[in-house]
């Protein structure tokens, strides 16, 4: 049976899907099959980040309804055979989402894929409640700011009251530059506040933008640092111990290029 991980953070704009498409697409780089579902009912936009706009007939609402299978509406990505999308419905509400049906999906899939990854729209009501139901995991995904930590607060209490205990921290679009000038929360901080393992820090990447925006996941087209750490995700969720990579900017000196200590 595969791994149902939920990945959420209360707040809107911290890149949810982003972390979703590229831990999905890092984990299917390790050889694993994957299928990431998009539950963000009305307002999806899992396909066009991965550029599957073009290729989606059918959305998980058209399973629930009884138009088709679960095998006509998945979406295989183009560059990975064993990374599937499960689209969200753009002519539905939340509010129309059945959250019996959807567990009744997400535990047919999961005897097929070794992880389904469900991208959980913002905020708590039914749209969290239909993609948190079916999880035994959770991913919470935080920017380094107040607002983004305290809604990340509030989301893992109802989690925990779902009874969902693997629950782990990425803390997303992280620049040391301004952390240093105490313009952002220090990782540290953020990690004491919330209480939870920390399992990736993002760094902040034009890159990640400029993919999306050409409809490709940037951590199969590409090799920047962003890159290495969802990839280091991804190993962490396999269980293994990585180092988390030195973010530090590089800074050129007299002799060389030294990392700054």
């Amino acid at each position: 049976m595969g791994r149902v991980v939920v990945i959420t953070s209360g707040k809107g704009g911290v890149g949810k899907t982003t972390v979703t498409a590229n831990v999905g697409a890092s984990l299917a780089k390790l050889g694993k099959k994957v299928v990431v579902v998009d539950m963000d009912i009305g307002l999806r936009n899992l396909d066009v980040v991965m550029g599957l706009e073009n290729r989606v007939v059918y959305n998980i609402m058209d399973i629930i309804e009884g138009r088709c299978k679960i095998s006509q509406a998945l979406v295989r990505e183009k560059h990975l055979s064993n990374f599937f999308l499960l689209p969200a419905s753009q002519m539905h509400t939340k509010e129309d989402v059945k959250i019996e049906a959807v567990d009744e999906i997400i535990s047919i899939i999961k005897e097929s894929f070794d992880y389904v990854l469900l991208d959980s729209p913002a905020g708590i009501e039914n749209g969290f409640r239909s993609a948190s139901s079916p999880a035994n995991e959770a991913l919470i995904v935080v920017t380094p700011d107040v607002s983004s930590v305290r809604d990340a607060d509030r989301v893992i209490g109802l989690l925990e009251n779902n009874g969902i205990e693997g629950i782990a921290l990425v803390i997303n679009r992280y620049d040391p530059n301004l952390v240093r000038k105490k313009k952002m929360l220090d990782s540290d901080d953020i990690v004491d506040v919330l209480s939870l393992d920390l399992i990736g820090i993002i760094p902040e990447d034009k890159a990640i933008i400029d993919s999306e925006n050409r409809g490709e996941v940037l951590s199969i087209v590409e090799k920047t640092k962003a890159v290495q750490a969802f990839s280091n995700i991804a190993r962490r969720m396999e269980g293994e111990n990585v180092p988390f990579i030195d973010l530090e900017p590089e800074k050129k000196g007299l002799f060389g290029i030294f990392r700054r200590k």
